[in-house]
């Protein structure tokens, strides 16, 4: 089983009244040259848009706290998502 069969089998709850997670500043992301928020989310959370501007698809956040590290100007907003919302991890 590779990595993206083990991330289509998450179960999310997702919250449609609060993104949990946000783009502090977007002039930010537009001069940013290598954006690396393109490559290090393991969901794929963060796309380009076709004018440039960086998509974040909160709903598919596997809450691992990568973007909240790896980008180079801390431009990104990570809260917990609210009390039953979020991954439900399962053991075993």
């Amino acid at each position: 089983m590779n990595i993206d069969d083990k991330i289509s089998s998450v179960k999310f709850y997702v919250d449609e009244e609060y993104a949990h997670l946000k783009i502090k500043d977007e002039g930010t992301c537009n001069r940013c040259e290598a954006k690396p928020c393109l490559f290090f989310c393991p969901a794929g959370v963060y796309r380009l848009s076709e004018e440039g501007n960086i998509i974040v698809a909160y709903q598919a956040c596997l809450e691992c706290g990568s973007c909240r590290v790896a980008c180079p100007y801390l431009n990104i907003l990570w809260d917990y998502p609210r009390g039953g919302m979020g991954l439900a991890y399962k053991f075993g």
